[in-house]
This record gives structure tokens, C-alpha cells and sequence, in this order.
């Protein structure tokens, strides 16, 4: 078992790697509680715990510390979050993992659109009766997974085969991802230290308050980091387009502390200009080069708001011949050889949690933090990288996990109940600490759109 002081090293790696100095972390490290031939454990202690401790240097504030026992239920948060009493389940009928000629793929089926694109592909009609899952699998097992892989791509939809570990390195993409750090944080204009030039600065109560966090993101990873900052009082405003499609049960589980407003990109594209011309952080998860073209990318963001910091959020990474590919969690589990690994080769073995969704939000909450503290100390605007394939490779490096099924002990501790428009929820507390200054979410998760297009707080720390 790896002790507290391997936790500490791998925070203090990943500050290094973006040139920040964080305060000592208390690390509490348990046994390992999720099965796997990774380590789940020491990748949720220490993104966690590179994000308190990010936070914590922001505010000036004391003593941070995460516990490994909480930080890898976090990481299953969705999992055991209850509406009303109720569980949800995020999977569409026809997601899942199907057996090819070959081997096996993996389809996303969560939106209509990429259903329909892999059905396309598959050589199913979406307009007639609403094929079953046995009519995909039997269309699967006349192709080789990689065939499916592509041709789904081409339709606009998100496939992946699963391959092994040793498939992957030799792939082009992983030898893109290897050379990406797991964190990329660089200045992209010149600028004085000390944040909103012409603005007066103010502290409030919760080591965020006051910063504004413009959420571009869904699906886990981006909503995972908006509440995370969220936690410790960032004004965090989720922005999303009316007929844009969600996972009902993921959006409220994502969506604790935050406001919600609708913007459409295309229409009202001067309405998102206004926001960021007032924000200090933008978190998107769009494909990379997606916002670029629509005149919102990490320079033009930068010229509307000098000092902002951008945090970009992709499966692949934005370097590589999949750079602009279609990808979640599961999907990237899949094409990295996770899936493979963590079974016994003979067909996929997802890992007990959507790890990468998760370690990819903390640490791009932590890039978010880092880009403020940054800012503060040399002036500038900053852009942040984080990928789900890079977060997979600095997971495979963290070495062999430990598979033994343990029982799930009571986890009463690391839970709390909130009332809400949805019912009474019943949700996994904020990993991490910091002293004097407990993590908590001020307000229920939103209806989406409920909230005006324009922020609430007016100062901000640095």
C-alpha cells in the first residue's frame, strides 16, 4: 500500500508541472476501496487534493487536506446520488459494449443524434421501428471493431474499440497524448500582476468568493470541475442552449451550487461576449478547434477579457490525429487499453468508477486555480489543457491496482440530504478540506435555464 507521502509527491508533481507552490496537504490514505488493476485511490487523493490545495493558496488560507476513502466514492458520486430516493441510471437503451468479428466495441448512445449516427453506421434505419439491442448486436458481429470504430466517427458519432495497452502506445494518438503533460497551463497575452486592471479587489467570506466561472461544459468532467469551485463559493453559471440534449440524472448531479442560463452560440453569440467580458474563468469541453471557430477561442477570449483563464477539457487531447474526435469516459477506457487491462482480455471490464470523467474535472478545477494564482503573481491571461486520454496514461503510470472485491462499507459519514425542486436529494459531500473553511454547496441544483444570463457578484480576489 502507498502511503500518505506517495499522495503528497504526486500533488506536489502536478503543482510543479504548472509552476505553482501549494501549502502542505494532510493526506488521510486508506485502504484502497474500489477494485482495480489501477489505482483509482491514488488518483482521486491527489487530484482532490491538488485542487484544495490550489484553493487554499488563492484564498491564503490554512491547512488543506483529503481523505483517499472519500475522494474515491467522489468519484462515483453519480452512483450514488438519489432523487427522491430514486437512483439514476445514465445509460441509454442502446449504449454499451457489443462483440465484433474480432473483438469487441463500445457505443455512446446517450444523445438521439448518436444513436442515429451509429445506427447510420451500422446500417440500421433511426426512422424505422426503433431497432432493438439485439438488431445492433447482430449488425456488430458481421464487422471488425475498428470498422465500426470509423465508420461510426464519419456519421458524427462516438464509438470505440477496445484494444489492449500495448495497442494503444503504438496508435499515433498516444504518442500525441505522451507528449501533452497531464496539466498544460501557458500565458497567452501579457499583462500586469494583480487580476481586473481598473477594478477594486475584494475578499469575501469562502476562499472563491467572488470569482465568476462561466460553465461551457456536460457530461461529467467540465460539470464535475464548475462544482468543485463551486464548493468553495465560486459563482459558477452553467451555460446551455434550450434544445441542446442532457442526461436528465447527470445534470442535477452535476449541477450542485451553480446558477443555470440559456445562451445559444449562434443567435445570441454577443450575450456569451458580455459574460466573458466580466468573468475570470471559462471551463468549456467543446471538441477542440468547436469554439475557435465560432470567434471563441482561448485568444479571442483573452482579447474580450485580458487576465482570463481558460480550461479546455477534451477526450484526446488537442494534438494528434484524433484530436478532434468525439469521446467519453467510457469510450477513452475503451481505445486506451483500461478496459482491456482492468479484465482479463476476453471482453471489456469498465473500471468501478468514470475515473477519468472525474480526475479530469478535479484537475481542471486545479488548472483553473493555478491559472488564478498565476495571474495574480505575473499578470496575463492563461489557457489550460486537460484531456480524459491523458488523465488515462498518468493513471496507467501510477502502477498496478488492487483487484480484491471488498464489502461496501457504510458511507453514511460522507453524505448529506438537500431539498430541491427535484425533491429530496441525497448526494457524496465535497472531498477535501481546508481548515476553516469547509467545502459545501450553498444552493441546490438548478432547472436548467432558470437563471438570467448575467452574473451576480461583483468583486473578485486577484
Amino acid at each position: 500500500m502507498y502511503g500518505p507521502e506517495t499522495i503528497k509527491r504526486l500533488i506536489g508533481q502536478i503543482a510543479h508541472e504548472v509552476g505553482v507552490a501549494l501549502p502542505s496537504v494532510r493526506v488521510t490514505a486508506a485502504e484502497p476501496v474500489l477494485p482495480s488493476a489501477f489505482r483509482i485511490d491514488l488518483a482521486a487523493a491527489a487530484s482532490v487534493g491538488a485542487m484544495t490545495a490550489a484553493v487554499a493558496a488563492y484564498a491564503g488560507a490554512g491547512e488543506a487536506g483529503v481523505d483517499s476513502r472519500h475522494a474515491e466514492i467522489a468519484f462515483q458520486s453519480e452512483r450514488h446520488f438519489l432523487i427522491g430516493g430514486t437512483g439514476i441510471d445514465p445509460w441509454a437503451p442502446l449504449s454499451g459494449d457489443y462483440r465484433t468479428s474480432d473483438g469487441w466495441v463500445r457505443l455512446h448512445c446517450n444523445f438521439a443524434h448518436h444513436r442515429d449516427a451509429a445506427l447510420r453506421a451500422l446500417g440500421l434505419s433511426p426512422a424505422a421501428e426503433a431497432p432493438q439491442r439485439e438488431d445492433v448486436a447482430e449488425a456488430c458481429s458481421r464487422r471488425t471493431a475498428c470498422e465500426i470504430e470509423e465508420a461510426v466517427t464519419r456519421e458524427g458519432g462516438c464509438a470505440a474499440a477496445m484494444r489492449s495497452r500495448q495497442e494503444w502506445l503504438t496508435h499515433p494518438q498516444a504518442a500525441a497524448v505522451a507528449g501533452s503533460p497531464l496539466v498544460g497551463l501557458r500565458r497567452i497575452d501579457a499583462g500586469r500582476a494583480g487580476g481586473r486592471t481598473g477594478e477594486i479587489r475584494g475578499s469575501g467570506p469562502r476562499p472563491l468568493s467572488g470569482v465568476r466561472v462561466l460553465d461551457l461544459t456536460r457530461v461529467i468532467a467540465g460539470p464535475v470541475a464548475g462544482r468543485a469551485l463551486a464548493a468553495y463559493g465560486a459563482d459558477v453559471l452553467r451555460v446551455g442552449a434550450a434544445g441542446l440534449p442532457e442526461v436528465p440524472g447527470l445534470v442535477v448531479e452535476t449541477a450542485f451550487g451553480k446558477r443555470s442560463c440559456h445562451v445559444d452560440l449562434r443567435a445570441e453569440s454577443e450575450v456569451l461576449r458580455e459574460l466573458v467580458r466580466h468573468a475570470d474563468v471559462v471551463i468549456q469541453a467543446y471538441r477542440p478547434g468547436t469554439l475557435r471557430d465560432r470567434g471563441f477561442g482561448p485568444e479571442d477570449l483573452a482579447r474580450l477579457r485580458p487576465g482570463i483563464v481558460c480550461v479546455d477539457i477534451s477526450a484526446y487531447g488537442s494534438r494528434g490525429p484524433w484530436a478532434a474526435r468525439r469521446g467519453f469516459d467510457s469510450l477513452v477506457q475503451m481505445a486506451t487499453g483500461l478496459a482491456h487491462e482492468n479484465g482479463d482480455g476476453s471482453r471489456p471490464h469498465p473500471l468501478p468508477a468514470q475515473v477519468l470523467d472525474h480526475a479530469s474535472g478535479y484537475l481542471a478545477a486545479f488548472a483553473a486555480t493555478a491559472g488564478l494564482l498565476r495571474r495574480r503573481a505575473e499578470g496575463g491571461s492563461w489557457h489550460a489543457e486537460v484531456s480524459l486520454a491523458g488523465t488515462a496514461q498518468w493513471l496507467c503510470a501510477l502502477g498496478p491496482g488492487d483487484r480484491e472485491q471488498r464489502a461496501q462499507a457504510p458511507m453514511d459519514d460522507l453524505q448529506a440530504t438537500m431539498d430541491s425542486s427535484f425533491g429530496t436529494l441525497t448526494y457524496v459531500r465535497p472531498p477535501g478540506w481546508i481548515q476553516g473553511a469547509e467545502p459545501y454547496w450553498a444552493s441546490p441544483p438548478p432547472r436548467q435555464g432558470e437563471h438570467p444570463a448575467e452574473w451576480v457578484t461583483t468583486t473578485t480576489r486577484g
